[in-house]
């Protein structure tokens, strides 16, 4: 396919402006028809020598990719020119993905070959077919872009964030969790001594080993073995509000990243994991397992998992769970509530969970609340007095008070009920979901 370049439209215009004269001076017929015929035939000549097909591209994708993370996808092009090429590609991307790397601008020597790459950030988990590449080139007299599709299809399946997994195990490898999460302090019952290692703020004083510190001439700190070969069910709640978006993701995508990152960090603990999803129904159930083989069922059973825009069922899930998990489990809800009647269902399974199981329930906080709380609202844009706008803004900031404060009631009636909460915003919620684990491991809850 060619493409009329810029230099060509310009000529173009030459034409164009003698037609005009002719009207009023005809000696200029002529001179039009010779410019006409000599565009005609360099243009033509142009196109003809860009038949050819002068460059040769292969893509190289990952198979798994990680929802909301920059994911490195990698063009060889090699030319087969003897002329240097000022090269321009982009790919057909799937749904809910985005490149700000494309469209890419790269000038390619005659003969050379070179390796670009660009990264996909999606959006959507699922399986999907990262489409066709198309590269632009000039003709060699530049009148033209010749435009060539390279038909590329890979298919691709978006995960949640596993490339917090890949980083967690490097530095894991490293001894340098700690890095990704401050170190949980360790309220009494420790048992087994682990090992030692470079003593952080976050540790307690008691955990010095001043022998290991004058041995290697600073501060060494002894850590010791959690308790192991314990449960832990991930209940995540796909209904209607879980589909509302804080930073790019859906909050049902916070919450599998977080997810898969905690039965990581649990599995190489020695814990078992396992995952119920529901909305009006189960929607997918695994049962807890030991080892990687277990996070790589999560893996399976929920990279496709979407929420929906229906009321979930809770009493309903938590029945299925209830007939096939009977050991004790450390249950991980992660839910959302806006109103009394979900707040009231939410009190009523956490009292019947509590007997058998140990809940933590998972809210994620409202940003654009806490925002309004600060004053940082939109009163100021509306056409009226400042001290009507001033007053607007009261009200505004009176009501997400409110809103607060009926959350932290409701905070308070679950745990009287049993249950532990964590109340976060949803960007922050993965650390702060390791750190409420490793804080539970150590006091001995469950």
């Amino acid at each position: 396919m060619l493409i009329p370049a810029r230099s060509l439209v310009w000529l173009a215009l030459v034409p164009v402006i003698l037609a005009c004269i002719v009207p009023f001076d005809e000696s200029m017929l002529w001179p039009m028809l010779m410019v006409d015929l000599a565009l005609v035939v360099l243009a033509a000549g142009d196109a003809l020598a860009s038949v050819r097909k002068l460059l040769t591209v292969s893509r190289r994708t990952p198979e798994v990719f990680s929802i909301g993370r920059p994911n490195s996808v990698t063009v060889e092009l090699r030319s087969r020119a003897r002329r240097r090429l000022a090269v321009e590609l982009t790919c057909e991307l799937f749904e809910r993905a985005e490149a700000d790397d494309l469209p890419l601008k790269f000038e390619l020597r005659g003969g050379a070959r070179t390796v670009e790459r660009f990264r996909v950030v999606p959006r959507r988990r699922g399986a999907f077919n990262l489409g066709d590449i198309v590269v632009r080139y000039p003709s060699p007299l530049g009148l033209w872009k010749r435009q060539v599709r390279f038909p590329a299809h890979h298919p691709v399946r978006v995960y949640p964030d596993v490339q917090s997994v890949r980083t967690w195990e490097l530095l894991a490898r490293q001894d340098r969790q700690h890095s990704l999460m401050r170190t949980t302090r360790r309220l009494g019952g420790e048992s087994e001594f682990e090992q030692l290692r470079d003593y952080t703020r976050d540790d307690e004083f008691r955990s010095i080993d001043w022998k290991a510190t004058a041995r290697r001439g600073k501060l060494t700190a002894r850590q010791y073995q959690l308790e192991s070969n314990q449960n832990l069910m991930f209940v995540l709640d796909g209904g209607r509000l879980m589909t509302g978006e804080t930073a790019g993701l859906s909050l049902f995508d916070h919450a599998l990243n977080a997810t898969l990152m905690l039965a990581h960090v649990a599995s190489r603990g020695g814990d078992r994991v396992g995952l119920l999803s529901y909305a009006q129904s189960v929607q997918a159930f695994v049962s807890p397992g030991a080892g990687r083989r277990a996070v790589q069922k999560l893996i399976q059973a929920s990279y496709a998992l979407h929420p929906e825009l229906v009321e979930p069922d809770p009493e309903g899930a938590f029945e299925v769970l209830n007939l096939r998990v009977r050991q004790r489990n450390l249950v991980v809800l992660f839910t959302q509530v806006i109103d009394e009647r979900a707040a009231d269902e939410l009190v009523r399974v956490t009292r019947g969970l509590a007997s058998r199981h140990l809940p933590l329930i998972v809210l994620f906080r409202d940003v654009d609340v806490d925002a309004l709380l600060e004053g940082k609202s939109s009163a100021g844009e509306l056409p009226a007095s400042p001290a009507r706008v001033a007053e607007l803004d009261l009200y505004i900031r009176g009501a997400a008070a409110e809103l607060i404060s009926w959350r932290d009631q409701l905070i308070r009636k679950l745990g009287n009920h049993g249950a532990l909460v964590l109340d976060v915003d949803p960007s922050e919620l993965t650390p702060a979901l390791i750190n409420r684990y490793l804080e539970i491991k150590a006091r001995h809850l469950l």
